[in-house]
C-alpha cells in the first residue's frame, strides 16, 4: 500500500481548527496541556499516514527519525525471540505515541510496530520535536513522565517473565487489571467487594504472548482458576474475579 502523507498547511491562526491533525496532537498527554496557539505549532509540524491492517509502521533494525502518534486505530508493539516467537510488549491506541527513544538517541529500533486494524498515524520529525522541547520545556517533563510509566510497566513484565511460573504470571496480570478497575494504589487488603468484573484488553492469543506462555497454557490456567472458584469466565474476554485474596496468595 502506498501511504497517504500530508502536511497541515496553515496561512492563518485558525485555518487548521477543524482538521484531524489538531485532534491528533490534542489527545496526546504530552501535548494536551498546550494552549491553542501552541497546539497549532505542533499541528503544522505533523504529517499523516494511513496503514492497513497487518502493515508495519516500523520494524526492528529501522532507524527511526520521528515521533509516531496513533490518531485512529490500534498498533501492537512486539519483539521476536531468538526462536522467532512473537513477544508482545504493548498495544497502542488513540492518543498513545511511540518511537520516542529515537528523539534522544540514534539507536535503531529493537521492536516492531504493526497496525492491527486500519490505522491513522500522525508523525512529527525528530528535528521538529527537538525545537518544541527547547521552546516548551513542559513537553519534555510530560515525555519523562511517560517514560517513567513505561519503565514501571517494563519492570513488572521482566519480573513476571523471570521469576514467576505460568500460574503466578496469570494471577499477577489479573490482579493488575482488578486494581486498575477499582483505582490506582489499591492494596489487596483494602478491597472489600465480593467480586470484580474485568475485561481483557486484548485477545487471549495476544495475552498469552504478553505474559510469556502458550495460548493452550493460558486456556488451561483460566479453566483451572474457574474450577477452583477463583474466577468466573464470561464470554471470550470478560472475567469476574470471585476470590481476590486467592489470587494474591498465588503470587506471594
Amino acid at each position: 500500500m502506498e501511504n497517504n502523507e500530508h502536511r497541515c498547511e496553515s496561512s492563518g491562526t485558525h485555518s487548521c481548527e477543524h482538521t484531524s491533525y489538531q485532534l491528533c496532537v490534542s489527545k496526546v498527554p504530552i501535548f494536551n496541556h498546550l494552549k491553542y496557539e501552541e497546539l497549532l505549532e505542533v499541528v503544522n509540524a505533523s504529517q499523516q499516514r494511513l496503514y492497513d491492517k497487518g502493515e508495519h509502521i516500523y520494524q526492528a533494525g529501522d532507524l527511526l527519525g520521528s515521533l509516531y502518534i496513533v490518531h485512529k486505530g490500534k498498533v501492537k508493539i512486539y519483539r521476536l525471540t531468538e526462536s522467532g516467537k512473537e513477544q508482545l510488549i504493548r498495544f497502542m491506541e488513540p492518543g498513545d505515541f511511540m518511537g520516542e527513544l529515537s528523539i534522544f538517541s540514534n539507536d535503531v529500533s529493537s521492536s516492531f510496530a504493526e497496525a492491527v486494524e486500519k490505522t491513522e498515524i500522525c508523525m512529527i520529525s525528530k528535528s521538529d520535536i527537538m525545537k518544541l522541547l527547547e521552546s516548551k520545556p513542559a513537553i519534555g517533563m510530560k515525555v519523562l513522565e511517560e517514560f517513567s510509566r513505561r519503565l514501571r510497566d517494563t519492570e513488572k513484565t521482566v519480573e513476571r517473565l523471570s521469576t514467576q511460573d505460568a500460574e503466578k504470571r496469570l494471577a499477577s496480570y489479573l490482579l493488575e487489571l482488578a486494581e486498575g478497575q477499582i483505582g490506582e494504589g489499591i492494596k489487596g487488603e483494602d478491597i472489600q467487594v465480593s467480586s470484580i468484573r474485568v475485561v481483557l484488553p486484548m485477545r487471549k492469543k495476544d495475552l498469552a504472548s504478553y505474559i510469556g506462555i502458550t495460548q493452550e497454557t493460558l486456556s488451561r490456567r483460566l479453566s483451572g482458576f474457574q474450577e477452583m472458584g477463583v474466577v468466573e469466565l464470561v464470554g471470550q474476554r470478560e472475567i469476574i474475579i470471585v476470590d481476590y485474596d486467592a489470587l494474591v496468595d498465588m503470587v506471594e
